[in-house]
């Protein structure tokens, strides 16, 4: 056993993945009885989620606005707002796009459980309610929206809290989120009882449809990364933006695409804004800030899937309802933890919007695993990628005013 837990430490998750996925559709192929019987991996990966994504939004919300720290003196309010508006920009795309090509899934419903809301008034009525429900029967219950609301209230409060408390619950989030990750280590064993099962059950007409999402789930942020940043960059600099999105994409995005990871990026955003000739007391904050709050890629993933939620269960989606996804999504991905597909546990709190039940929404989280190999890369490379452009743009449009 120990040579096995040895050569799976050798093989990156991403590997394990995508070897798993293989192997659930030859399984599917080649032998669907054994295939269609094969539901326990998945359904136990899609529980252990299930257990712990409340615990994780409660916990990291808490101690990132607990241990928020005051005073400091830089340029990055300018930049804040480029992050905020990127991040609602790249939400609304990403609902303009599911409207126009709808993606739907293979979901387990019991339709009777759901109810469709009647317009923004029922679902801003029902998004109150669940903000003030319970916190203990909130978590229980994984209401998302009344965890976020109960987070943000106790954060705000422990910030006036002595520094050994808030350690504390630093310490705790950096607890929860190892516990994350120890549950997404098995993720390459959910996905290939997921991918087996469902192949079996319904046939390759569910990798087709997979294939759609993933098209959605990359134009849409391929559009943001060469459409939308460039504008925006375009307007605070007021030149060509594309050297500089290019340059960024290629120093900064592909080294993202292969770590997954916005931090793990962070000393390679930070090379690339001295390269550039930024300001260190900017980009010192302003990269490090991005890694946690700029998250357009993020915002991209809650909404499509949530939207391929909504189109699978047949409810209909009004304007208002629409922006005020945009908005939820936005927040949202503001809140995604740091771990490869955090931004997938964070799916349920936008489906609540909608009325969706939890079981459910942890099913689409779990079809955001099975295709988190190409989505997750892209995601990350986007969001990193664009720590620099939006540092870059702020500071030169700073030194053209000071000028």
């Amino acid at each position: 056993m120990s040579v096995v837990f040895r050569l799976l430490n050798r093989i990156s998750l991403v590997t394990q993945i995508v070897i798993a996925l293989i192997a659930g559709i030859l399984l599917a192929i080649f032998a669907p009885a054994v295939a269609a019987d094969l539901t326990l991996p998945g359904t136990v990966f899609v529980s252990a989620l299930k257990a712990v994504a409340p615990i994780l939004v409660f916990v990291l919300v808490i101690a990132s606005i607990a241990n928020h720290q005051q005073g400091q003196q830089t340029h990055i309010r300018p930049i804040l707002w480029l992050y905020l508006f990127g991040t609602f920009s790249a939400a609304a795309l990403a609902v303009v796009v599911s409207m126009q090509f709808p993606s739907t899934l293979v979901l387990n419903l019991h339709q009777g459980d759901l109810s469709a809301p009647g317009g923004i008034g029922e679902v801003l009525q029902g998004l109150l309610l669940s903000a003030v429900q319970n916190p203990v029967k909130a978590l229980v219950e994984a209401n998302f929206i009344g965890i976020l609301t109960w987070g943000i209230a106790l954060g705000v409060l422990l910030r006036k809290a002595g520094k050994a408390t808030r350690g504390l619950v630093d310490d705790l989030s950096k607890a929860v989120t190892d516990l994350v990750r120890l549950v997404i280590r098995f993720a390459p064993l959910g996905i290939f009882g997921l991918v087996a099962s469902t192949l079996a059950q319904t046939g390759l007409q569910a990798l087709v449809g997979y294939g759609h999402l993933l098209a959605v789930l990359i134009g849409c942020m391929l559009g943001v990364a060469l459409v939308i940043n460039p504008l925006i960059t375009f307007c605070m600099i007021r030149r060509n933006p594309y050297p500089l999105v290019l340059q960024c994409l290629r120093e900064s995005g592909i080294t993202a695409f292969f770590t997954r990871s916005s931090a793990a990026n962070i000393p390679v955003n930070l090379a690339l804004a001295e390269k550039l000739g930024l300001h260190e007391d900017t980009y010192s904050v302003s990269i490090p800030l991005g890694a946690t709050i700029n998250m357009a890629g993020a915002a991209i993933t809650i909404t499509v899937l949530t939207l391929a939620a909504v189109h699978t269960l047949g409810i209909h989606v009004d304007l208002p309802t629409a922006l005020l996804l945009s908005v939820v999504a936005s927040v949202c991905a503001c809140g995604a933890s740091g771990v490869a597909g955090g931004s997938l546990l964070l799916i349920p709190l936008a489906c609540g919007l909608f009325g969706i039940p939890s079981e459910v929404a942890m099913q689409v989280v779990a079809v955001g695993f099975i295709i988190g190999v190409l989505q997750d890369s892209a995601e990350t490379a986007l969001n990193s990628s664009t720590d620099v452009i939006f540092t870059a743009a702020a500071c030169e449009a700073m030194d053209r005013r000071s000028s």
